[in-house]
């Protein structure tokens, strides 16, 4: 994708109930020496999708929790459904701190009320709700969920350039340099 010439973009989809639910937490809490590690590759993931050279849209058909909800934010867009699903952070129900990293991914891409409110509460937010809070760009029915992140990626396809990876690399500095550093203070249940 990052080397590939012409117009282009990236859309992310999945199918079902779930766009993603985020960490697999069991496994996690199952490899707690391989946490960092873990932590380590999400955090490269975030990276790179908030600074790839093209347009990149998270067409989010079902619920979007956690990590998964941090990916959707490393995108340059974002399609909801509008009557079912939630897009939630929920690490405040579930005592498990935000890294540095993601803290600052979320900050970047939020409001700060909107951030606030994501983070300290664990708000659901629907898709409708998501809109008016700014988390989303777009909340449309079920069907066209997919063909509206499509539309709004090929209208930005001759965006794709090292230009527009230096400009969200520049625009993120600091959550980029977050999530790029190998100190990743980790805790779980506190």
């Amino acid at each position: 994708m990052e080397k590939a010439e012409g117009a282009r973009a990236l859309v992310t989809t999945a199918t079902g109930k779930f766009y993603s639910n985020g960490l697999d937490l069991d496994w996690l809490f199952a490899h707690a020496d391989r946490a960092h590690d873990y932590a380590a590759s999400v955090h490269a993931l975030l990276a790179r999708t908030l600074t790839l050279p093209v347009i990149t849209v998270a067409a989010l058909q079902g619920h979007t929790f956690a990590a998964g909800a941090m990916f959707s934010l490393a995108h340059d867009f974002r399609v909801m459904r509008e009557d079912r699903g939630y897009w939630c952070l929920p690490e405040a129900d579930i005592h498990i701190p935000f890294t540095p990293g993601m803290s600052a991914l979320i900050q970047a891409r939020l409001t700060p009320q909107t951030a606030h409110e994501a983070m300290t509460t664990a708000r659901r937010y629907g898709g409708r709700d998501a809109l008016a809070a700014g988390i989303v760009d777009r909340a449309v029915p079920e069907g066209a969920v997919r063909e509206t992140a499509l539309e709004i990626a090929g209208a930005l396809t001759s965006k794709a350039s090292a230009t527009l990876g230096t400009i969200k690399t520049r625009m993120y500095g600091p959550a980029v340099e977050a999530l790029r550093d190998k100190d990743i203070p980790l805790s779980f249940g506190g």
